[in-house]
């Protein structure tokens, strides 16, 4: 299908209450779709865009009654995004474990990504928006692997997405999986810190290693059953990063089962035929305070989903 172009106008635009705090590059990023990043650095950094008739840095935060100048770009006139199915929205309806003014927490389902892109038209946040096409604000507050099932928070006003994000910066989150690892785990809890960076393949494909020079990580790691093969065990991150839960067992030499990226092909190729039919890790619980105006103290625990209790249903002990 080809793409019209749009004829390009300067836009004049009030910042509003759930506007204010994000970064000028990011609001400019959702403002001109389908403009490249690079273009949009370039319009900053040549002064086209104006905040209060003054130029500013790509990292400057936007306030509450700010007015800014959008120069003429011009930009190509897609067609509409896909729109999530009946059956999907009603699942991510039926998700939703907790709401009030400022957060939304649901128990994502397994093998739906968290945002669309990467060649996906959507994912749980364009779901939530098309559920709630009159909510003036809804985003991530954290991400989670398309994958991995369990509690995941949704800011529903950009003061609470401020102050939870503080929160995860400061590691003050406390988050629990269940996953299923590899072998019989020995020696009861165990913390395992090994810094882990980001590494880009030669295919593109990204992965995370244990690397020295990589941000700090702590897991621990407790068994709950110990089975012939394989352990269910409970993890507290005490921080946050990538694939952190599924780089440390493997670090620690217990992968998780039908892990395709980090685990053992032979341990997957068994637990397949018990049923798994995807990466066995599920966000099982959190627990937070959240610090606005009104802090409000948060504690929420998603059950294992049907399809990974079956699997343990099956394994010897």
């Amino acid at each position: 299908m080809n793409k019209t172009p749009c004829r390009p106008v300067v836009q004049e635009v009030r910042i509003g209450e759930h506007q204010a705090g994000q970064r000028i590059d990011n609001f400019l990023i959702t403002q001109l779709k389908g403009v490249p990043k690079t273009h949009i650095y370039r319009i900053l950094r040549k002064g086209e865009v104006r905040v209060n008739k003054g130029r500013i840095k790509p990292d400057y935060r936007l306030q509450q009654g700010d007015l800014v100048r959008v120069p003429p770009v011009r930009t190509s006139e897609a067609p509409p995004p896909a729109q999530p199915g009946s059956r999907v929205l009603e699942l991510i309806a039926s998700s939703i474990m907790f709401e009030d003014d400022a957060l939304l927490i649901l128990n994502k389902p397994a093998g739906i990504a968290v945002h669309g892109g990467s060649g996906l038209s959507y994912g749980i946040i364009e779901a939530l928006r098309a559920l709630r096409p009159e909510a003036p604000f809804l985003e991530l507050g954290h991400r989670l692997d398309r994958d991995t099932s369990g509690c995941l928070v949704v800011a529903k006003k950009r003061s609470a997405l401020r102050a939870f994000q503080a929160l995860l910066r400061s590691n003050g989150m406390e988050k629990q999986y269940l996953a299923l690892a590899k072998g019989r785990w020995g020696g009861g809890t165990r913390r395992v810190s090994a810094p882990l960076r980001k590494n880009v393949l030669s295919s593109g494909e990204r992965v995370v290693r244990v690397d020295p020079e990589g941000k700090p990580a702590l897991s621990i790691f407790e068994p709950m059953t110990l089975y012939h093969e394989a352990s269910l065990m409970r993890v507290t991150l005490i921080t946050g990063r990538t694939h952190q839960v599924r780089v440390h067992a493997a670090h620690a030499g217990h992968p998780l089962a039908g892990d395709d990226k980090y685990g053992d092909e032979n341990f997957n190729r068994r637990m397949a035929a018990l049923g798994l039919k995807r990466l066995f890790l599920h966000a099982s619980a959190l627990q937070f305070t959240l610090p606005m105006e009104r802090p409000r103290d948060i504690s929420m625990s998603a059950p294992l989903p049907p399809e990974l209790t079956a699997v343990l249903d099956k394994l010897e002990s």
